[in-house]
């Protein structure tokens, strides 16, 4: 017959068993191996102990000899247990793993869990197991593209300098235009959205026409200089030029920030920047609109005004445009830039690494 090993409590011991067997914010589990302890310290048989704390003789003896050998730490923590052992061997999920990130399946160009299971000869839930630790998602990519400008440090220290460093006596404006919005207007009413269920929207519509929008964004106040035209034409854009030329204080000199140089290329937008000295043209790098934090509100209009809007005609469509202006003029605010060129040149740097190490796929 085993016999119990004797249980004997320091004073310090003994306070820190009695705080933890009156279950004042200790975990249930932990109250239990404190009374078990107390008890045995005092004499009692396991076989009373299991009764008095409504558990087993074999939970009391294992608690008891936990601490006998460790103490109080014995039984504060669980003893660790190994973990289950692996459904599929580390030479599969390797396999998995190089046939993901470097092979394509045939006639396909990224696999699925269902034809990775196929290739490697196990079920679908174990290949989204793996990919799920390894956190791969071959059905998502991401679109990117590093600008080939030769210029492209120069613009860029340009543009980012009047975003950080604006000069003194001067407006700084990026101008750009939003060409072809499209007055559409859905086949179908929409149904509204109600508890339980979203808005609706039918995926064809019906076209009336198209506007081009031609905005100047002023970074510092973050009010919008906006006209609709038809066309997008240097014509246009020497009309656009009057607007801000009128629509601005003429003691301040104009820095606009553009991302369409041919446009100001033009022998008649050259002449007329020639009799108006105090616009200063700054270009962004090429394939770099995102400079342009005018594209920034012109999201913001899509997303807020035009991608759910019904328009029947044009004449409706500029209408919205021109409220939606409005109403930001009135309660929007300036645009913040807080990237550094810097840090914008060693990030292209490290792609341009990345691409020339990586073969085409």
């Amino acid at each position: 017959m085993k016999v119990a090993l004797p249980i004997s409590l320091s004073e310090e011991e003994r306070q820190t068993l009695t705080s933890w067997s009156r279950g004042r914010s200790t975990p249930a589990r932990l109250v239990l191996r404190a009374k078990i302890i107390l008890a045995a310290a005092a004499g009692v048989r396991n076989k009373d102990i299991a009764q008095q704390c409504g558990t087993s003789k074999p939970t009391v003896a294992r608690w008891r000899t936990r601490f006998a050998k460790l103490r109080l730490a014995g039984i504060e923590r669980d003893a660790s247990r190994p973990g289950r052992t692996p459904a599929i061997s580390g030479k599969v999920v390797e396999e998995i793993l190089r046939k993901t990130t470097q092979e394509k399946p045939s006639g396909a160009t990224h696999w699925s869990t269902r034809t990775m299971a196929q290739e490697v000869g196990v079920s679908k839930a174990t290949v989204q197991r793996v990919w799920s630790s390894h956190n791969l998602k071959p059905h998502l990519h991401k679109t990117f593209k590093v600008s080939n400008d030769p210029q492209f440090a120069e613009k860029l220290w340009d543009v980012v300098g009047l975003y950080l460093n604006p000069p003194e006596h001067a407006l700084v404006l990026s101008c750009d235009e939003k060409s072809q919005i499209q007055a559409l207007d859905r086949t179908q009413k929409s149904l509204p959205m109600v508890p339980g269920r979203c808005g609706t929207l039918t995926h064809d519509y019906m076209g009336h026409g198209t506007t081009t929008l031609f905005a100047a964004l002023n970074v510092a106040e973050g009010v919008v200089i906006g006209e609709c035209m038809p066309r997008h034409r240097h014509q246009e854009w020497i009309k656009f030029l009057k607007r801000i030329d009128a629509a601005t204080d003429p003691a301040l000199d104009l820095h606009l920030i553009v991302d369409k140089p041919a446009t100001y290329k033009h022998p008649k937008v050259q002449r007329w920047l020639a009799r108006h000295p105090r616009f200063h043209m700054h270009f962004t790098p090429t394939s770099s609109s995102w400079m342009n934090l005018v594209e920034r509100w012109f999201r913001d209009l899509t997303d807020k005004r035009l991608r759910r809007g019904t328009f029947r005609f044009v004449p409706q469509l500029i209408q919205g445009i021109e409220g939606y202006i409005d109403h930001h003029n009135n309660t929007g605010k300036g645009f913040q830039w807080t990237a550094k060129a810097e840090a914008i040149l060693e990030k292209v740097r490290r792609a341009r690494a990345t691409l020339d190490k990586t073969h085409s796929v």
